[in-house]
């Protein structure tokens, strides 16, 4: 008889965040196709994004979901997320991309098994929004003003091209940090603005059409080399229809949490930059490109350019 396992696996969001909802997925397709039981930890239960990850590399947990913001330092080739304004805005050629790309699907998992995991599934979250002290729609606007990155180089580089201060903080500190104006901004999907309350603290939303936040799930590769064919079939079919759930779950989310933010406080300002706005922002893209292909040399650069292939594929069905 098959053994039934526990398996642990941790995520950096709340309840019913987009990772948990994603996680939960997972959870119930196993468990109604085999005897094995999931785990799943949320953020701070384990500690903070580093921790888990360490975790994971150690053997202790069997899944993780970590984002590439933080997986940037282990895997820097993962930081080309956050070239800005390389991503659609439109949501389901978002989720088409993710679906067909060779980059996301053949390239990444080369690049994650080279550190000891076995990269299952990559996924779009939302839009990046832009949280700050007053409404910014030009470049000039960002001048002195310090934006919250995650800890990731390239991330900073983006927000120093767009005339900010980039300063990174681990989440933990982000709420009493805009709090205490130690820093008058930050990104994050609008249901993270949410559920962290940051609009509390940073009111004016501005959309700057220029991201998606995307995240990684994935395996301890020698735990999942150990599996039966069998339980690596189960897993690689719950991760499939966990990221359909999500396909589903996730348009029209950003929506009903901006309702639920401008419900609840009146001093919320939402800005959306318009074309033309846009364009000054989009003009300072190239700089963050090449800062990109300097860290990740000739990977990096090969990876950009299969990126962009699969868009242009995509965009032109």
């Amino acid at each position: 008889v098959a053994q039934a396992d526990n398996w642990r696996y941790a995520h950096e969001e709340y309840e019913g965040d987009v990772q948990d909802v994603f996680a939960y997925a997972f959870k119930e397709h196993n468990e109604e196709n085999s005897d094995h039981t999931v785990q799943v930890y949320r953020f701070g239960e384990l500690g903070e994004s580093d921790d888990i990850m360490e975790q994971t590399q150690n053997g202790i947990l069997q899944f993780v979901n970590q984002s590439p913001g933080f997986t940037g330092a282990l895997i820097p080739e993962a930081q080309i997320f956050f070239i800005p304004y390389l991503m659609p805005t439109d949501m389901d050629t978002v989720i088409e991309f993710f679906r067909e790309s060779k980059a996301i699907n053949e390239d990444f998992p080369q690049l994650y098994s080279e550190q000891g995991l076995e990269l299952l599934k990559m996924y779009p979250e939302g839009e990046m929004v832009v949280t700050a002290d007053e409404p910014v729609t030009t470049p000039a606007e960002f001048d002195n003003k310090k934006i919250r990155v995650m800890t990731n180089p390239l991330l900073s580089e983006t927000y120093s091209a767009f005339g900010a201060t980039p300063t990174p903080l681990p989440w933990g500190e982000v709420y009493g940090a805009l709090q205490t104006n130690m820093i008058q901004g930050q990104e994050n999907p609008i249901f993270w603005i949410e559920s962290g309350g940051l609009y509390e603290v940073s009111p004016n939303l501005v959309f700057t059409g220029h991201g998606w936040f995307t995240t990684a799930m994935m395996a301890n590769q020698e735990f999942f080399n150990g599996l039966s064919e069998e339980d690596k079939e189960l897993v690689r079919n719950a991760t499939d229809h966990a990221f359909e759930h999500i396909a589903d779950y996730v348009p029209g989310l950003g929506e009903k949490m901006l309702d639920k933010i401008l419900e609840d406080s009146d001093e919320v300002t939402v800005t959306r930059l318009t074309k033309e706005q846009r364009q000054a922002f989009r003009e300072r893209a190239p700089q963050v490109e090449e800062r990109f292909v300097e860290m990740t040399g000739e990977s990096g650069a090969k990876l950009l350019e299969q990126f962009k292939a699969d868009l242009q594929a995509i965009e032109s069905e």
